[in-house]
């Protein structure tokens, strides 16, 4: 695999934080605007120096692998690391480290949905019939270390311009079957409002789209992204749903449960896809506190994702058996609405993995269990 090309960032400026740690931000002026956090984004190791002490593996990680996985964080998201634990759940999710250079699935592989084959259009993913993925950007607030694009995110070359944009728009008013369009990337809140509203407002126009899904992951990276102007657009072309992405309690913040509080008020529905990974969330006590806490925010648990075969990315995997069984622990400790579908992504769409409570039949009666291990027996004849 060849090295990657960065993209032409601007330069951070000379008011970033000089330490980790939430005074910084009484202290920083710029820090709830959102294009300054873009701006000032830690990209450096002295710069990360300044937040985290930096153990002998994130200081390897960061030699070795980022000419190959690009790493950018946000100030707010630093500051929410540990900055004495290397294990802190936020710290492992966007620091480099070591271990993505020692994987059993080659370096090269970054399509394992065999995205770009189902692809009529630059950056449209048109797997299911009804439904399409539209990457309208490479851009992210933050590169998280187990990310599903990595052949793209950041790679100013594969981004559209606003001729290429139009070209994936018309594909959609030429497909009469399509109803639903998810708005993905990179993250689709990368864009400036204007360019945005550009984008929604014509795929409002094509009559035969339904429903509008943005996938984002700025309120937990870049929670002032969420403003009054931006809820307006979404409002004004309702239905548009969007779907985040917070991978463990630690990132609902208050400034996070602002920016929802304010899309829900809005009107917009939001739903939320977390990423099963090692020494994050792979235990139960870990998943039930992030899914109770998504729902006191009135965001819906929706996927639990199994983590992708993504070259560098195999101390995040774990086995879809142990996936499993956190799935069954989670049964009767949660509100049904709050546990997610656990599911695997793959080149033919997204299979649920989950637990099954039926344990078989006996003449008129079946049996099945409940989450406590006890049998029930119900009266069920074969012939109804």
């Amino acid at each position: 695999m060849k090295p990657i090309r960065e993209t032409n960032h601007t330069s951070p400026s000379s008011d970033q934080p000089s330490r980790n740690g939430r005074a910084a931000k009484a202290e920083t002026s710029g820090w709830t605007d959102w294009k300054w956090q873009m701006k000032n984004r830690i990209r450096s190791l002295d710069e990360l120096q300044k937040w985290v002490s930096l153990s002998r593996e994130e200081l390897e990680g960061l030699e070795r692998t980022t000419s190959y996985f690009r790493w950018r964080i946000t100030p707010y998201y630093a500051s929410l690391m540990d900055p004495d634990n290397p294990q802190c759940p936020v710290r492992r999710q966007v620091v480099p480290h070591a271990d993505e250079m020692d994987d059993d699935v080659d370096i090269d592989a970054l399509d394992p949905l065999e995205e770009q084959a189902h692809s009529p259009v630059k950056n449209l993913i048109h797997n299911y019939k009804d439904r399409v993925a539209f990457c309208v950007t490479t851009e992210c607030a933050v590169y998280c270390r187990y990310c599903l694009r990595k052949r793209m995110v950041g790679d100013g070359t594969q981004a559209l311009n606003r001729e290429e944009l139009q070209l994936a728009i018309d594909y959609l008013a030429d497909h009469g079957e399509i109803r639903d369009v998810l708005l993905t990337g990179g993250d689709p809140l990368s864009l400036n409002d204007e360019n945005l509203e550009w984008i929604i407002s014509r795929l409002r126009a094509i009559p035969h789209i339904d429903i509008i899904r943005i996938g984002t992951r700025y309120p937990v990276l870049n929670p002032f992204r969420i403003t009054d102007e931006l809820c307006r657009i979404i409002s004004e072309n309702h239905p548009v749903w969007i779907n985040t992405h917070f991978n463990h309690a630690a990132e609902i913040t208050g400034d996070a449960r602002h920016a929802i509080d304010k899309l829900t008020r809005a009107g917009v529905p939001v739903g939320n896809q977390t990423v099963l990974l090692k020494g994050i969330n792979d235990d139960a006590e870990t998943l039930k506190s992030l899914f109770h806490e998504l729902v006191t925010c009135r965001v819906r648990p929706y996927y639990l994702y199994h983590a992708q075969l993504i070259g560098g990315t195999r101390h995040f995997r774990t086995t879809i058996e142990r996936g499993m069984e956190l799935m069954e622990q989670l049964r009767g400790r949660l509100s049904g609405f709050a546990i997610p579908l656990y599911v695997l992504d793959t080149p033919h769409g997204k299979i649920p993995l989950t637990p099954n409570g039926f344990r078989g039949r006996d003449g008129s009666y079946v049996s099945v269990q409940s989450y406590e291990g006890e049998i029930w027996r119900e009266y069920n004849p074969a012939d109804l």
